[in-house]
């Protein structure tokens, strides 16, 4: 495991554990059927919504994003979605981005990249 994915899980659990106080951390989560997402082009200002089903992908200009997983509180499905993502560049055998971002705060575990930024919206559900 990266340092940069081991500090993301950490956070992750911190935020969640964190966020609503004790009870939070008992809290239930259900997994989603996918994940939509919100794609932004920094060169040209296209932003593009996507709708990604959980173990799928889709691309966006020079990159694709997957959606591992999608986790949202079972009591509430329109809240707190957290979702596992890899992003590839094109000709890039790395990742440019592996790891879980939170749609209610994306700045936890940003993807770190010139041109695109890419952050989670919401589960879907089936």
């Amino acid at each position: 495991m990266s340092p940069v994915t081991a500090r993301a899980g950490a956070v992750l659990a911190l935020c969640l554990s964190c966020a609503a106080g004790p009870a939070a951390s008992q809290e239930a989560t259900a997994n989603g059927a996918g994940a939509e997402l919100r794609a932004l082009d920094k060169l040209t200002g296209r932003v593009t919504d996507l709708s990604v089903p959980a173990r799928g992908s889709e691309r966006v200009g020079r990159i694709e994003v997957a959606v591992n997983e999608c986790r949202y509180p079972q009591d509430d499905p329109a809240g707190d979605a957290y979702a596992f993502l890899t992003v590839r560049e094109t000709g890039v055998a790395d990742p440019v981005f592996r790891g879980w971002m939170i749609a209610t705060a994306p700045a936890l575990n940003p993807m770190d990249h010139p041109r695109y930024d890419v952050w989670v919206l919401r589960c879907t559900t089936s």
